[in-house]
């Protein structure tokens, strides 16, 4: 009888172990999952934000509409129409200057971020050169870009210049 009594408190020990293990295994799965998500949605705020910025410090009046197209391509709301808005009038002046800017990204930081949007700090170089400085100027940028997530992409909404 007494081994009968010891081998039901041994089963159920087991019984409660296995559970025991099995839910804090799930537990720290899933802990681990959401720091990889978070991890990578950060990695793609910072990668978007970097392409930007140097999008936007990188035009060459040779070929501006190219350039344009892909500030463009990564741009969403007021950001994207007030930069379409502008580009006929760009195209003309960058092509009378004959103005190249070849961007550079030193650092970007997240200062905040959810599921759905983001706001990033962004320094870049750029060196221009253009016919009033045909041997080139260096210039350094401190961006502000705001970011949504649309369709599966994080996208430039608004761009400011801070000090």
């Amino acid at each position: 009888m007494r081994s009968i009594v010891t081998s039901k408190a041994m089963t159920a020990g087991l019984i409660a172990a296995t559970i025991l293990t099995t839910a804090l295994t799930i537990w720290l799965t899933l802990g681990l999952y959401a720091q990889r998500e978070t991890d990578q949605r950060r990695q793609d705020i910072l990668a978007a934000a970097r392409q930007s910025a140097l999008n936007f410090t990188s035009l060459d009046y040779r070929h501006y509409d190219r350039d344009s197209a892909h500030v463009l391509a990564g741009a969403t709301g007021d950001f994207k129409k007030q930069f379409a808005a502008q580009t006929d009038q760009l195209t003309d002046l960058v092509a009378q200057n004959k103005s190249v800017s070849e961007g550079q990204v030193l650092e970007a930081g997240i200062v905040r971020s959810d599921e759905n949007s983001a706001r990033v700090l962004v320094v870049a170089d750029s060196k221009v050169t253009n016919t009033a400085v045909p041997q080139g100027e260096a210039r350094t940028y401190r961006l502000q870009l705001d970011l949504v997530h649309r369709d599966g992409r994080w996208l430039t909404s608004n761009v400011e210049f801070v000090g």
